[in-house]
């Protein structure tokens, strides 16, 4: 059986996880913690991040952080994971799904205007596959109409867009280090923050609501409650995993990008013959190879296709059933044709198994397959 996603784990993570069973304090900010925050202020110049207990739980935080609250309302695509929305959710905002483009799968930012009401508090973007959305124009109507841009950059840890990387392009960025994604922790993420204003209150909310990073700094005697908050620091262990992932920040990037590039290069002449399409990047973007997805020609073509393989032993798999359309889109007033873009296109995309330790006997099966199905059908 080829899998869809599996995380390298070697040596050097087993080494830093038992190191961090020994060290002190195991409920995080110890060593490991510092490692990854300075990796990240070093490699990517990130001057402002914290890391989290999740992706989700830096969504929340950002979310907290714009102090959104009943009444308001936060523009997104619907072609996102639940946690995108759950975050604002939470707070009482609600969702303004936003139609996507077809060339990445990204929010459409010409649809964004049309949707902003004197409610609108934030845009929350969504960097699909590692691919970042159009920032400069999103941030440029965000500025004219004073709306705060959250940029999900879970997918996108080490893409770029016109320089600069993936999870600085908005007021706030949020990283997710699942074990589904390029760099992992098991559970796990980071809250960036491009904005220096909000950096004290971050490392309160982080922190239970108490100052207690202030603490840990020297900078006060006791630590109390200031502010609303949750436990969102990760534990030392998890930190440890993380920091030994890091070191491995290249090699993991080029062998995910080896096999990105493989299959793009074969699936060309399917393209070409009009079976399926290809991801697209743009231009001024440089992708992170997360994922490797296909668009069928219908619903019907991708369902048969997936058990095409699952029968041969590949685990290939659909995407987001869309916010929109799901039960508790459904709960607030959405239905499927309102979004017509998200719709047909979450129907017809297929992701292929993509991770660093497969090999390359498994990636040719996945394309001769692929072959296979469509010379037979």
């Amino acid at each position: 059986m080829i899998r869809f996603s599996k995380p390298s784990i070697g040596n050097l993570e087993e080494r830093y996880v038992l190191d961090a069973l020994k060290s002190l304090p195991l409920s995080g900010d110890g060593k490991y913690t510092e490692m990854a925050v300075r990796f990240f202020k070093e490699r990517l110049h990130i001057p402002h991040i914290l890391l989290t207990t999740s992706g989700t739980s830096a969504l929340e935080m950002a979310s907290v952080l714009l102090c959104l609250e009943p009444g308001d309302e936060v523009i997104v695509p619907s072609y996102t994971f639940s946690s995108t929305v759950n975050a604002f959710m939470l707070r009482g905002a609600k969702p303004v799904f936003c139609d996507i483009r077809t060339d990445t799968l990204n929010l459409d930012e010409t649809l964004i205007e049309g949707l902003i009401t004197p409610k609108t508090k934030a845009i929350f973007t969504v960097d699909y596959a590692g691919v970042p959305c159009e920032a400069d124009t999103i941030l440029n109507i965000a500025n004219k109409y004073c709306i705060s841009v959250v940029e999900d950059a879970a997918q996108a840890v080490g893409s770029m867009y016109k320089g600069r990387p993936a999870g600085t392009l908005g007021d706030i960025g949020c990283y997710s280090f699942h074990d589904t994604k390029n760099y992992v922790m098991g559970e796990g993420g980071a809250v960036i923050l491009n904005d220096d204003k909000l950096v004290e209150r971050a490392e309160i909310i982080r922190e239970k609501g108490t100052n207690r990073r202030q603490l840990q700094l020297g900078l006060v005697d006791k630590y109390t409650w200031h502010d609303i908050g949750s436990s969102y620091l990760p534990s030392e262990i998890l930190s440890a995993l993380l920091c030994a992932q890091l070191e491995r920040f290249d090699e993991i990037m080029s062998k995910r990008m080896d096999i990105w590039n493989l299959y793009h290069k074969k699936f060309e002449e399917l393209e070409n013959n009009g079976y399926l399409s290809r991801p697209v990047i743009p231009e001024n973007c440089l992708h992170n190879a997360h994922m490797y997805y296909l668009i069928l020609n219908g619903y019907e073509v991708r369902n048969k296709l997936i058990n095409y393989m699952k029968h041969s032993g590949v685990l290939a798999v659909f995407h987001y059933i869309p916010l929109h359309s799901a039960p508790m889109g459904v709960k607030l007033g959405y239905n499927a044709s309102m979004l017509p873009k998200t719709e047909e296109y979450s129907s017809r995309l297929l992701r292929l198994p993509l991770y660093p330790d497969m090999s390359l006997g498994e990636v040719e099966t996945v394309i001769s397959l692929l072959y296979d199905f469509f010379n037979k059908n």
